[in-house]
């Protein structure tokens, strides 16, 4: 029996990047596709729970939500398919998601969220080609994705014949171009600057641009997914759900437990 392979994303229903990577995974096994109906970038791990949430099917297999990449899984996974996939995959985002971008995308969250339902997930992302700006359509025609489609193939191969751990699931970027290979990367830091726009509309009340700052490099050791990707190389970092900081864990048990106890019954 083929395995069975959700495909979502947060660029849309209408990127070419999931339609390039649902194409690519057919070859492996039974694609469903169930991906937001508009851009959703940067909405992160979000559910939606203050509204019902619509689902419409537009051709075999093919699905759009009118919600979260994270609802798109939770409904896909749940819901839309009979039984819980083998294998989902998010992408491929426009845009790399490297460093600190694993806390905003919603490309890495349909893959946490598939992780959370314990299903086999991992996020795709190619970084843009050189000139092409942040906010450059998902159909931007400077976008070739036969390389990181090639790649998600191999990863869904390889997952579905060799299990990742419990509540890991992979980070996977490209670069644009053709790759000089692929590295296991850890993940390393790329911020942004922290600038917010000021602006007057043409009524005079005041409104803010968020997260239009140029990136700002902080770490470059050839371990980090951010170097891997700079260098030519495809990355694929694992991730793992439990956010613990086990040194600080310990330190904390040892030196503050029992002494915020003390004051805490005290008062």
């Amino acid at each position: 029996m083929r395995p069975s392979i959700l495909v979502s994303n947060d660029d849309g229903i209408h990127s070419t990047g999931l339609h390039a990577l649902a194409d690519a995974l057919r070859e492996v096994g039974d694609v469903t596709v169930v991906a937001p109906d508009r851009e959703k970038s940067a909405s992160a791990h979000s559910l939606t729970l203050h509204r019902p949430v619509a689902v419409r099917q537009i051709s075999d297999a093919v699905y759009t939500v009118d919600g979260t990449p994270a609802d798109c899984v939770y409904l896909g996974a749940l819901s839309i398919l009979d039984s819980k996939p083998d294998l989902l995959v998010s992408g491929i985002n426009r845009g790399g998601n490297i460093g600190d971008d694993v806390t905003y995308s919603g490309t890495v969250a349909a893959a946490l969220e598939g992780t959370i339902l314990g299903v086999p997930s991992f996020a795709v992302s190619q970084l843009r080609p050189f000139g092409v700006q942040r906010g450059a359509h998902a159909g931007s025609p400077e976008f070739v994705w036969d390389n990181a489609a090639r790649v998600s193939a191999l990863v869904a191969r390889r997952i579905l014949a060799d299990p990742l751990p419990e509540d890991v699931l992979l980070n996977v970027n490209v670069p644009a171009g053709d790759p000089e290979g692929l590295r296991i990367t850890r993940q390393g830091k790329h911020l942004y600057d922290q600038v917010v726009h000021e602006a007057l509309d043409p009524r005079g009340k005041v409104y803010y641009w968020v997260g239009s700052g140029a990136p700002t490099r902080l770490e470059q050791t050839d371990d980090t997914d951010y170097t891997t990707v700079r260098q030519g190389f495809v990355s694929i970092t694992p991730l793992h759900l439990d956010l613990t900081h086990r040194e600080t864990l310990q330190r904390l048990k040892s030196d503050w437990e029992a002494p915020l106890a003390a004051e805490f019954i005290e008062d």
